[in-house]
């Protein structure tokens, strides 16, 4: 027997209407689900066609001329998930849930892109036993290990960037408004951010509870963004560096870093802060080439002291271990500049990789971490608006308050609930989950610092540059 009642979710509409004048039940509760299914087919229809457009300018590579000048295929996959996520991720404006519609494009049209992966296998011995009993080894394929350890570990990061924007859903503490109703000493203080609406909380600032809220959310987000920036760091420390790239070096160091930081670097009291404190790092542009020359300065003495350079150390006054000892503080550089500018753009050898790179599995997994790790930043960059907002609100309301006034409440404690749930919690177990190396699991990150700067993991940029081309 057909149900009673017709499906509560159909929208009522014209159709809807003439349907419910059928005379007989059976036949309208059957015309309904007529109406549904072509509503389906019309949906499966719609992505059955965008799966061909992508699919076909990702076999094309982009080159839609089909004259054999697209790019590779890495490079092409590479070049789609960037796209979709700055279509998707650029109107994140504001700390908000996602729009519904955005939320499910992202959803549907990166596991289409991230389904290449399952494509890509390896090679490794497994046991069969035949009919007669015998045991014997066979050689099977499964997908390539560093695919089957970091992508589930991806898409659980993506799915709680995405569930902590859902966590600001209706919140009544702070607000947005536009650049146009804002005074113009408001509007110099944010004039780095224009794009970005200003934030605004209530004249004595954030209750003691929503303060507390606000930065456990942000230790959370910092955990995510720390284990993204882990994955994309390990996925580009394995790309070989282009041909072309080690052909552009200067001759030497020197040459690199200029005589004035060579100098610092190479001086038997070596001190990294006192080194970033000697140099301008007031904008991005100089931040970027700071990193590029240092990066720049590390592959040269690192193949100077294995000798790829072709060319023989006898004649030259730098001893190999003095170069060995100039590359680890140079590396250590590195991993101070990443930790503290964890927003710069990528270094001319991060670009050279990418685009010289061709294999398929290192293009999703680089591409996919660094979008996620864009995310996080951007959220962490917002929650870091609101608290800036909060403190500003604070210090002018100790101002303008009467002498002797009371002392604020300390901040209440942070209720465990869904949305304090942490990167390890999420992964669940004690991390050591089969099938996951220890060296790369995303988990495995430390805890937030008291004073909620971004870190970076200590263990991401090890032997960092040692693989080059041959």
């Amino acid at each position: 027997m057909p149900p009673r009642s017709t499906p509560r979710d159909l929208p009522v509409s014209s159709s809807q209407r003439s349907i419910d004048r059928l005379p007989f039940r059976p036949v309208r509760w059957l015309a309904l689900k007529t109406q549904e299914a072509s509503v389906v087919c019309i949906a499966l229809h719609a992505d059955i066609e965008v799966i061909k457009e992508k699919f076909g300018k990702l076999l094309l590579g982009e080159d839609m001329s089909g004259s054999g000048k697209g790019v590779p295929s890495a490079l092409a996959l590479s070049n789609a998930v960037t796209n979709l996520a700055a279509a998707v991720f650029g109107e994140q404006r504001k700390l908000e849930p996602m729009a519904p519609d955005r939320k499910a494009r992202w959803k549907k049209e990166v596991g289409w892109l991230l389904s290449v992966a399952d494509q890509i296998v390896e090679f490794v011995a497994k046991k069969q036993v035949l009919d007669n009993g015998v045991e014997m080894e066979v050689m099977g394929t499964q997908q390539r290990r560093d695919l089957q350890s970091n992508i589930p570990a991806l898409r659980k990061i993506d799915a709680m960037l995405l569930d902590y924007l859902d966590g600001f859903k209706d919140r009544t503490d702070f607000w947005y408004v536009k650049r146009d109703s804002c005074s113009d000493a408001e509007k110099e203080e944010s004039t780095e951010k224009w794009w970005i609406p200003i934030v605004k909380v209530p004249p004595n600032g954030l209750a003691p509870a929503s303060r507390g809220w606000i930065q456990h959310q942000k230790e959370l987000v910092n955990q995510v963004l720390k284990a993204a920036m882990a994955i994309n760091a390990n996925c580009l420390m394995e790309m070989a560096i282009p041909e072309s790239y080690l052909e552009s070096l200067p001759k030497n160091g020197r040459a690199s870093l200029g005589d004035a930081l060579y100098r610092i670097i190479t001086d038997v009291e070596f001190d990294p802060d006192d080194f970033l404190s000697t140099v301008d790092l007031t904008s991005e542009h100089k931040i970027l080439d700071l990193k590029d020359r240092i990066e720049a300065s590390v592959i040269i003495w690192n193949r100077k002291v294995h000798n790829k350079d072709g060319k023989s150390s006898w004649g030259s006054a730098v001893s190999q271990e003095k170069r060995e000892q100039f590359e680890e503080r140079a590396q250590t550089l590195l991993l101070i500049i990443k930790h503290r500018y964890p927003g710069i753009p990528q270094s001319s050898l991060d670009i050279a990789k990418i685009q010289e790179n061709r294999d398929v599995g290192f293009a999703l997994l680089e591409s996919y971490s660094r979008v996620l790790e864009s995310l996080a930043f951007n959220v962490m960059s917002r929650i870091e608006d609101v608290i800036v907002a909060d403190n500003v609100a604070r210090e002018k309301a100790k101002k303008d308050a009467p002498a002797g006034s009371s002392s604020e409440p300390a901040p209440q404690q942070v209720p465990d609930g869904p949305d304090s749930m942490t990167l390890l919690d999420f992964m669940g177990g004690n991390g050591d989950s089969e099938g996951r190396p220890d060296d790369q699991s995303p988990s495995a990150v430390d805890p937030a610092q008291d004073d909620g700067r971004l870190m970076k993991l200590p263990n991401i940029m090890t032997n960092l540059f040692m693989k080059t081309t041959q």
